[in-house]
């Protein structure tokens, strides 16, 4: 992909990112000063949509962040929202996931990455076991535990029940979140369906509607199109899907 194409997408990307931030901060505060008593059931369901959808975006940020390409040819910068979104997301460390995600990169579908299940124990539950374990430690779980004890003491003065509301705000939308991730972004693209002799890399591209994919996981479902062009942006990966960008 020219370099061209990623200066040109610099300010949207931008621009998207600021969307996404100042959304999801926005929504956070709104939603600690919710009374949800008032609230019909499908409005309460809505609303932990809307906030897992902005929860993903999040981690979508420091992920381009990881690459580079959420403000191109501007390495410190790129790490500075980095590691602010993770610890955001889940007090997750952004040199850890960097790392990991290069290792994804590097060797894709083997032993050595941390985001794939080995071919001898290849079940759902046993690769989600091994996705959560590679980001999860105690380090990590100390980290969420202090956000969510600022939310808590956020919410406290305005609820009567502040776990009720941090968990409809922030607990639910990081779990659908993390089952985006993992599902959307990681299983599925990467998942044999028929087994195979030797190291073959068949990385899949999901068959999803634009708008659904957007929805899915900010079009990590096109996920070849990201293994084959790492630095383009999110959202970018439609057009490389259908070729309308040139690269």
């Amino acid at each position: 992909m020219p370099s061209d194409s990623l200066k040109g997408s610099a300010r949207r990307g931008l621009q998207l990112g600021a969307l996404i931030g100042v959304s999801w901060l926005v929504t956070l505060v709104i939603g600690l000063r919710l009374d949800l008593h008032q609230l019909h059931p499908l409005v309460i369901t809505a609303w932990i949509l809307v906030r897992s959808f902005l929860h993903t975006g999040l981690f979508i940020l420091a992920h381009d962040a990881m690459h580079n390409s959420l403000v191109p040819g501007h390495g410190v910068i790129n790490q500075r929202i980095g590691r602010v979104c993770l610890w955001l997301y889940a007090g997750l460390n952004y040199d850890a996931c960097k790392r990991n995600h290069q290792r994804h990169h590097q060797m894709p579908e083997s032993e050595a990455d941390p985001d794939f299940c080995p071919a001898h124990n290849r079940s759902l539950l046993a690769w989600l076991v091994r996705f959560l374990r590679n980001y999860l430690n105690p380090a990590q779980l100390s980290r969420l535990i202090l956000v969510l004890t600022v939310l808590l003491l956020a919410a406290q003065p305005l609820q009567s029940q502040p776990f009720v509301t941090v968990s409809v705000t922030f607990l639910l939308p990081l779990l659908i979140s993390t089952a985006q991730l993992f599902f959307v972004g990681t299983y599925l693209p990467h998942r044999k369906e028929h087994k195979q002799t030797g190291h073959e890399v068949s990385i899949k591209s999901l068959n999803l509607h634009p708008f659904v994919s957007l929805l899915a996981c900010y079009h990590f479902g096109y996920h070849r199109e990201h293994h084959n062009h790492p630095k383009a942006p999110w959202f970018l990966l439609p057009e490389l899907r259908t070729g309308r960008l040139v690269h």
